[in-house]
């Protein structure tokens, strides 16, 4: 059985993370995990750098945390990358699945858009679309059709992420569940993801098995 992380931030991006590179590895080994997402907050509010006017030089700093942690953690963790998306309408966060830089370097208007025109992209190239936290205090409800799935267990102990009710939307209208640490600081234990009867080693592979439901949720309250 292989555990695979699908909602951790580090300090290099994410302003309200204090978890270096080294300690998430350490951290996640040492939990018995094989595979990390690293999902960043991507927008103009949570993250340790402004954004520049020029979108290209705001992504190459974004991605260098993926390939950072990535560099440092081989031979000991696969990680792949992902990302926390807000929009600039509201303070819903998404999870990005499938993402590349490529992809990121070419839509550099997607913090202006909204779920409805997102996911449209997001389907057109291969990249799942997943509302976190979805009912913590200040989230707006999102029409189920402009979403792929929703995380239905979010193991962050700072917020009440009301995950028995994500669940039962989840069921309501059919969407993936998934479930991530929301990882931020290093006294808290690592708690949630996904189980496999393989290592997800690659991004085809997480895309492919998140859509196929082959897994298990990892709900550790």
């Amino acid at each position: 059985m292989f555990k695979t992380e699908l909602h951790c931030h580090s300090m290099d991006i994410s302003e309200c993370a204090r978890v270096s590179v080294d300690d998430i590895i350490k951290k996640y080994t040492e939990a018995g995990y094989s595979t990390l997402v690293l999902t960043n907050h991507l927008n103009r509010g949570t993250m340790r750098f402004n954004q520049t006017e020029n979108w290209k030089e705001f992504i190459e700093k974004y991605w260098s945390a993926y390939e950072k942690l990535k560099e440092r953690a081989e031979g000991k963790l696969n990680i792949l990358p992902g990302a926390e998306l807000r929009f600039n309408e509201n303070i819903n966060d998404y999870l990005l699945f499938g993402i590349s830089k490529e992809f990121l370097l070419e839509y550099e208007n997607m913090l202006e858009l909204n779920p409805e025109k997102f996911h449209k992209i997001a389907k057109e190239n291969g990249v799942l679309f997943v509302q976190a936290h979805p009912f913590r205090n200040g989230m707006t409800v999102v029409n189920p059709c402009h979403l792929d799935g929703v995380e239905v267990f979010n193991g962050h102990k700072g917020h009440d992420s009301r995950n028995e009710i994500a669940y039962a939307w989840a069921e309501k209208f059919n969407l993936i569940k998934t479930s991530g640490t929301d990882f931020h600081y290093n006294d808290v234990p690592v708690n949630a993801g996904i189980i496999t009867d393989f290592e997800i080693t690659s991004l085809d592979m997480l895309v492919s098995t998140i859509k196929e439901g082959n897994y298990k949720l990892i709900k550790d309250y």
